[in-house]
């Protein structure tokens, strides 16, 4: 029996549902999803295994035009997704018209590998916007396949991951059948703990922040984490503590609650908050963070 093997890629503008989609279609909520842009930094992989296949899908930033270092280094992930694809996602929500970057889309209509539009949240349309944006994107990328699909409420999941299997190229697996990810735990605490500062703090203060596990040692019973949260200025020091530190122990709480559910474990969290300053335009921070090689 052949066996197939390939990387498929998820690019798409901020916000239009591509980690609930990979969440969706791996089965495991590896990116985290809030409603604000900018969301996902990192690339994350999520690989789902079959006897006779593996697909590493892989969640991008949503394309922006970058303002500091580290928007540039999350563009430098879109960059790296569409060098290795295998087959390329596009994801557009239902309203939208193009990427906000132009280049990207360039690199689509000329690409050589298989472009599959993927048209999600057509659960807030209708049939007859669906149908209009479908022949719409059929002039814009006329060798792309489209799928209109609901990321959220799962709907036509199962026949694009059908497809997707179908146009994978024969290939040995790349990773071992067991493994789900290529990212660390630490990695997952971190984004858990990022994702309750984006839901419960609002203007500047969610993208200001990163997250540096410093402990993580697990044993039978239960895991216990300390996580630094690092933030550019003294004042939002004070921000994310809150008021007698009650912000803080919210986001602690919260983050605790699904880190059990991830790791089906009991969790000890310990959370700090120091200042970092201009970590977004420090190369020596942006690749300690693992956003440079």
């Amino acid at each position: 029996m052949s066996h197939k093997a390939g990387y498929v890629n998820i690019i798409g503008n901020p916000n239009v549902g591509k980690s609930t989609f990979m969440n969706a279609i791996v089965g495991e909520r590896l990116s985290i999803v809030t409603s604000k842009a900018q969301t996902t930094r990192h690339r994350i992989l999520g690989i789902v295994n079959g006897e006779d296949f593996q697909i590493l899908f892989s969640d991008t930033p949503g394309i922006i035009k970058p303002a500091y270092q580290l928007q540039e280094s999350m563009m430098g992930f879109v960059k790296s997704a569409f060098e290795d694809a295998d087959i390329l996602l596009y994801m557009v929500e239902v309203k939208e018209q193009g990427l906000k970057d132009e280049k990207y889309f360039d690199k689509l209509k000329n690409s050589t590998i298989p472009v599959v539009i993927l048209i999600n949240k057509i659960d807030t349309s209708n049939q007859e916007e669906v149908e209009a944006k479908i022949a719409y994107w059929k002039e814009q990328l006329p060798n792309a396949e489209i799928h209109a699909i609901s990321a959220l409420e799962n709907f036509n999941i199962q026949p694009v991951f059908n497809r997707i299997i179908e146009l994978l190229p024969e290939s040995p697996a790349y990773y071992p059948k067991d493994q789900l990810t290529d990212k660390p735990e630490r990695f997952f605490v971190n984004e858990t703990i990022r994702e309750k500062i984006l839901q419960h703090y609002k203007k500047e203060i969610p993208y200001s922040v990163e997250i540096d596990t410093e402990e993580f040692f697990e044993d039978e019973s239960i895991i216990k984490i300390r996580s630094i949260i690092m933030v550019e200025r003294e004042s939002q020091k004070g921000i994310i503590i809150g008021h007698k530190g009650d912000a803080l122990k919210r986001v602690g709480t919260e983050a605790r609650k699904d880190l059990e559910i991830f790791f089906d474990k009991k969790i000890f969290l310990e959370l700090y908050v120091k200042v970092n300053k201009d970590w977004r335009n420090s190369q020596k921070q942006l690749k300690r963070f693992g956003y440079l090689d």
